[in-house]
């Protein structure tokens, strides 16, 4: 039912616990924490940054507390990104992945971060702001109704973040509606590979790590084919051995994965 999560707790309510969750982690200094380091949430070593995807070079000179281990991939790192291109960063927390964007399309090119917590939202500017990447701006917003043109973007990415949306439809809509034409979809997720049970599914504290709210990889494809995508792909990932920050996803099946999708139509030239 639309505006209810799956399992009946409030979309609403899921928000609200979402935001309470990355708002403290946005306001610590450094990384979540040890009362926090679980779920999608860990400190962002060296170690466990290149064992999600990240090459060391990558990260050289991203503004220091960018990367705070939020993550399940490189969506960056899925496709190429070219100069000039416009990228857009569903949920882009402190704002890692939109700064490892920027370098790739050059200062003809533009990146977006969309995030619907403020302190986040707050953070990610002030690392811009110290990075000096003018080319990199922050809005304040929720994924499922995203400040942004139609047609207007040429990459959407996002990291381990539709996955806590309460209504994933709206998501990928709003992902199409923003894309131009030949535009491509570049996601990092966590995806489940059985049945969430119906105890697990509404709770709020495990949709909110990461964990309650990941769908299955036929149910992504078929939103996503819904919402107007094609030429869908989903590749499940098991970490072995499972890092400490995914553990309590893999306890009840789910684990991260890397989602590819385009908009039909020509690019532009």
């Amino acid at each position: 039912m639309k505006g209810l999560s799956r399992g009946g707790a409030s979309a609403d309510a899921t928000r609200d616990r979402v935001r309470e969750r990355y708002g403290a982690i946005a306001e610590q200094r450094g990384c979540c924490g040890a009362e926090t380091a679980t779920a999608c949430c860990g400190c962002a070593t060296d170690q466990q940054a290149e064992r999600l995807g990240y090459a060391a070079r990558e990260l050289e000179g991203v503004p220091e507390g960018s990367n705070l281990g939020l993550g399940c991939g490189n969506p960056t790192g899925l496709l190429a990104l070219l100069p000039g291109q416009v990228v857009l960063d569903l949920g882009s927390g402190a704002g890692v992945d939109c700064f490892l964007a920027s370098k790739k399309v050059g200062r003809k090119g533009r990146v977006i971060g969309v995030d619907m917590t403020p302190s986040m939202i707050s953070r990610a500017r002030e690392n811009a702001r110290r990075g000096r990447y003018p080319n990199v701006e922050f809005r304040l917003g929720e994924i499922e109704h995203l400040p942004v043109a139609d047609a207007s973007v040429d990459v959407v990415i996002s990291n381990c973040v539709i996955n806590l949306a309460p209504d994933k439809a709206d998501v990928y809509r709003e992902a199409f509606r923003v894309l131009r034409p030949g535009g491509r979809l570049a996601v990092s997720d966590v995806v489940a590979t059985r049945s969430i049970s119906v105890q697990d599914r509404p709770d709020t504290a495990l949709w909110s790590g990461c964990s309650s709210g990941a769908l299955t990889p036929s149910r992504i494809t078929t939103l996503l084919r819904r919402a107007g995508f094609r030429d869908v792909r989903v590749k499940i990932r098991v970490p072995d051995p499972v890092p400490g920050s995914l553990q309590e996803e893999a306890s009840i099946g789910v684990y991260p994965a890397d989602i590819q999708a385009s908009r039909g139509g020509r690019t532009r030239p």
